[in-house]
């Protein structure tokens, strides 16, 4: 079977430290927890960062396993086909690496805290060297198609994904995400109370950029770019209104019918309550939108 990844080490990585698994966590633990602001796991060493996993919609072409297998430092490979939209999985600083070794075309997102995530084998940047990127703004489009420009050592389309701590070790992103365990984002509490909030939003946005191209930041703030890829989605549940951005008793109808497929019982009248809303967060907390 293809694995479409290489040893993804180029030169945009500082040396390892060498250090064991359990070594590195107790020390995120006991050094960096406060600094960073993150909320630590229940039962899990691992610092809790601002950050989520923007390709948890996509198969994992190569694991983290997989990398150290390989001789590699490590790192996550998603399949997804070449020119697709790399959302930033923080906040943070951009840092373009060109053709960084096997890597191949490399960016880099420097957070706050000091942490860095890096995508490799993109096709294109994106971003300048020294922008600045809110989390889920695009950075650029995955590449690793054979010998295209950009993929390094790539044996098939996929972005790589790595997160690197303040000291220079590679570690696995998904023990760092903040406020969702492994799976990236947390759950909404509107399921309980009805009442929309940003984490109910930023789910939303999460489901629409996997589903309907949403391609705006996961911010939690929903606007036109957010409301138009609704309703692109919501002509599945009979919407038949234009594609605005403005969402009417037309749109929030079909929502309706989305949300009565998940417990909601109430008129589809297109005017939003608790219990509507309550049913649409049921279909958005599944776990395939994290």
């Amino acid at each position: 079977m293809q694995k479409n990844h290489g040893s993804d080490d180029g030169q945009g990585s500082r040396p390892r430290i060498e250090m064991s698994r359990r070594t590195l966590l107790r020390g995120s633990v006991t050094t960096l927890g406060l600094a960073a602001g993150g909320v630590l796991f229940s039962g899990n060493a691992a610092q809790a960062l601002d950050i989520y996993n923007p390709f948890s919609g996509y198969r994992i072409t190569g694991t983290w396993q997989d990398h150290l297998n390989d001789g590699s430092l490590g790192g996550i490979d998603y399949g997804m086909g070449v020119g697709t939209a790399l959302p930033a999985a923080g906040a943070g600083v951009i840092t373009n690496i060109p053709d960084n070794g096997t890597g191949g075309h490399t960016v880099t997102i420097t957070h706050s805290d000091g942490y860095r995530t890096q995508y490799m084998h993109l096709s294109q940047f994106l971003l300048a060297n020294g922008a600045s990127v809110g989390k889920g703004g695009i950075v650029g489009y995955s590449g690793g198609a054979v010998g295209a420009p950009g993929s390094g050592s790539s044996t098939g389309p996929h972005v790589h994904w790595h997160l690197i701590t303040p000291g220079g070790t590679r570690v696995n992103p998904l023990d760092y995400l903040g406020g969702g365990g492994g799976g990236g984002l947390p759950k909404t509490s509107t399921e309980q109370d009805g009442v929309p909030g940003p984490v109910m939003w930023q789910r939303t946005q999460n489901w629409l950029r996997i589903e309907s191209g949403y391609t705006g930041p996961i911010d939690g703030v929903p606007g036109p770019h957010t409301y138009a890829a609704l309703q692109q989605n919501l002509r599945n549940w009979g919407y038949t209104g234009p594609i605005d951005g403005v969402p009417g008793t037309n749109t929030w109808a079909a929502l309706q019918r989305l949300a009565a497929q998940n417990g909601y019982t109430g008129p589809i009248d297109g005017v939003m309550g608790p219990n509507s809303w309550r049913g649409f967060s049921h279909f958005i907390n599944q776990d395939r939108w994290n």
